[in-house]
C-alpha cells in the first residue's frame, strides 16, 4: 500500500497526506481511520458505515443462497422427476452450496463485526451505495475477465488502443469503475503506464481481481442463463491472470463520485462503462475528471452510452456528449466506435453485440470543482425541513395505503372475492375495480416469492 498511500486523499475533506499506521489510512482533519479490506485501501467517504452495508448486503446474499438451496432441496423430494431432471437438479444444489462456501471464503475480509456504522453520519455525508448494486451485480464479468478467454478481453484493449496514439505514454493512469480489474490490469502490461490505480466500489469484484492480479488460481462456478447444454447451467471455472502485476499495479474501493484523490494527481484518466451508468450528469462528471488530471493529461472513455436518467434531457446522444466533453475544458474528443462481443459466454445462448463508444481527449483547461456530491437531499439528512408532497410521492403514498390494507386481509381464510367485498365496504373502490386491482397485487407478490436468487 506505500506507493499507492502517497496517491491519496481523504475522501471527506480532500486533506492528504494521510497517515498510515498497521494497513489503515489515517485522516487528522476528519479524525477518520480508513480500513484495508484484504490488503486493498477502503476509502468510502464514512468508511465504517459503508462496510456496515456491504457487510448487509452480504448477509442477505448469502441467505438468498441458504432459501435457494432449501428450495432445490424441496424439488428433490418431489416422486415425479425424471432421472435425468434429477440428476441435473442435484448436480446444480452441489453447485449452489459450493458457491455458498466460495463467497463466504473470498468475502471473509468484508465481514468485520467490530465495524458498526454511524447511519446518521452516513447519511450526513450524503453518500451511499447505488440500491441496484449486489455483491453479485455483475458476477458474470468475473468469469468474463478471467475465465473465458481473450476474446473480448482483447477486443476492449483494442477499443482503448484505437483512441490512443501509438506508443502513447499514458503515465500516471486511474481506472475508474474498473469492475474485476481485467482491462485496467492489461493496459497496465501491454500499454505505457507508470502507475496505475484500478476503482471499483464492490469489494466482492475487487477481492477476486487482488487474488488472481497476485497469482492466485480461483475455482467459481458460472451460472449461465440459458446453458447450451445439461453440463452447462452450473460451470466450475478456474480463474486466472496471465501473470503476477507489478508492484506499480494498485486496487482500490472507493467510490467514482467522490474519488480519494489530490487535483491534478493522474496524466490518464479511463472511464469504460461508467459515464451512462452513474448517477451524477455528464457535465458534473467531467468537470470531475478534469479536476483529477494534470495539465495537458488525457481522459479515455470506453464502453456504451445508454444513458437512463429519468429526465429526458439527460440522456445523452454521442453528438451531445462531444459537444459535453469539449465543453468541460478538453479538447474536441477522437471518436471510435466499434461493434464488438459482450458478455459471450462459451456456455450459454445467450450474448450480445454492443457498438462500444471510445473517446480520447486532452485537458486544455481548468474548470471549477464541483461541489462534493450529494446522493440526498436536505430534507432526508436533517429531518428539520418539511418533506415535499410531489405528486409521485402522492400517488405513491395513497398506492401504499391500498396495498397495505390488502395486506392485513390475508389471514389464510378471506378469498380475493371476500377481500373485494371488504374494499367496498371500505368505501376504497367498488368490488368489480376490486378483484382486478388485489388480482395483479397478488399476482405480483406470487411472482417474486418465485423468484430464485441470480448470480
Amino acid at each position: 500500500m506505500t506507493g499507492l498511500s502517497t496517491l491519496l486523499a481523504c475522501p471527506r475533506c480532500d486533506k492528504t497526506p494521510l497517515d498510515s499506521n498497521d494497513g489503515h489510512l489515517h485522516c487528522k482533519a476528519c479524525k477518520v481511520d480508513f480500513p484495508s479490506i484484504g490488503g486493498i485501501p477502503w476509502m468510502f467517504a464514512e468508511p465504517q458505515a459503508t462496510l456496515g452495508e456491504w457487510r448487509g448486503r452480504l448477509q442477505f446474499a448469502l441467505q438468498q443462497l441458504g432459501h435457494e438451496i432449501a428450495g432445490l432441496e424441496r424439488e428433490l423430494k418431489t416422486d415425479d422427476l425424471q432421472s435425468l431432471t434429477r440428476r441435473r437438479v442435484e448436480r446444480y444444489k452441489k453447485a449452489v452450496e459450493y458457491h455458498h462456501r466460495a463467497l463466504s471464503k473470498l468475502l471473509r475480509p468484508v465481514d468485520m463485526q467490530a465495524m458498526q456504522g454511524n447511519y446518521e453520519s452516513y447519511l450526513a455525508l450524503r453518500t451511499r451505495l447505488p440500491a441496484d448494486q449486489g455483491l453479485n451485480t455483475y458476477y458474470t464479468n468475473i468469469h468474463r475477465d478471467w475465465a473465458w478467454g481473450d476474446d473480448e478481453n482483447n477486443a476492449s484493449l483494442k477499443q482503448i488502443q484505437s483512441v490512443l496514439h501509438d506508443h502513447a505514454e499514458l503515465g500516471r493512469v486511474l481506472v475508474l469503475g474498473a469492475g474485476a480489474g481485467r482491462l485496467a490490469y492489461d493496459i497496465h502490461r501491454k500499454l505505457s503506464c507508470t502507475t496505475t490505480v484500478a476503482m471499483d466500489f464492490n469489494p466482492l469484484l475487487m477481492l477476486v481481481a487482488q487474488a488472481v492480479t497476485q497469482g492466485e488460481q480461483l475455482k467459481l462456478y458460472e451460472f449461465p442463463i440459458a446453458p447450451l447444454s445439461f453440463e452447462d447451467d452450473a460451470v466450475l471455472r478456474t480463474l486466472s491472470a496471465p501473470e503476477v502485476a507489478d508492484d506499480r499495479f494498485h486496487l482500490l474501493l472507493g467510490d467514482a463520485l467522490r474519488a480519494p484523490f489530490p487535483a491534478q494527481s493522474f496524466d490518464t484518466v479511463i472511464t469504460p462503462w461508467l459515464i451512462d451508468v452513474i448517477t451524477e450528469d455528464l457535465p458534473v462528471l467531467a468537470a470531475r475528471i478534469n479536476n483529477l488530471l494534470t495539465e495537458n493529461g488525457r481522459w479515455v472513455n470506453f464502453g456504451s452510452l445508454a444513458f437512463s436518467s429519468p429526465e429526458r434531457a439527460r440522456r445523452y446522444s454521442p453528438e451531445e456528449t462531444k459537444t459535453i466533453v469539449a465543453e468541460s475544458g478538453f479538447s474536441d474528443p477522437y471518436v471510435s466506435q466499434k461493434t464488438i462481443p459482450y458478455m459471450c459466454s462459451p456456455a450459454s445462448r445467450h450474448g450480445r453485440q454492443e457498438k462500444v463508444f471510445s473517446f480520447s481527449t486532452y485537458k486544455e483547461r481548468g474548470v471549477d470543482k464541483p461541489e462534493r456530491y450529494k446522493a440526498l437531499p436536505d430534507w432526508i439528512v436533517t429531518g428539520k425541513e418539511p418533506v415535499p408532497l410531489s405528486p409521485s410521492f402522492r400517488t405513491q403514498a395513497m398506492t401504499t395505503q391500498v396495498y397495505s390494507f390488502i395486506m392485513s386481509l390475508i389471514d389464510g381464510k378471506r378469498s380475493i372475492k371476500d377481500m373485494a367485498a371488504i374494499l367496498e365496504t371500505q368505501r376504497l373502490m367498488s368490488k368489480e375495480e376490486a378483484e382486478p386491482a388485489i388480482r395483479t397485487f397478488l399476482t405480483k407478490m406470487y411472482d417474486d416469492s418465485r423468484k430464485q436468487s441470480t448470480f
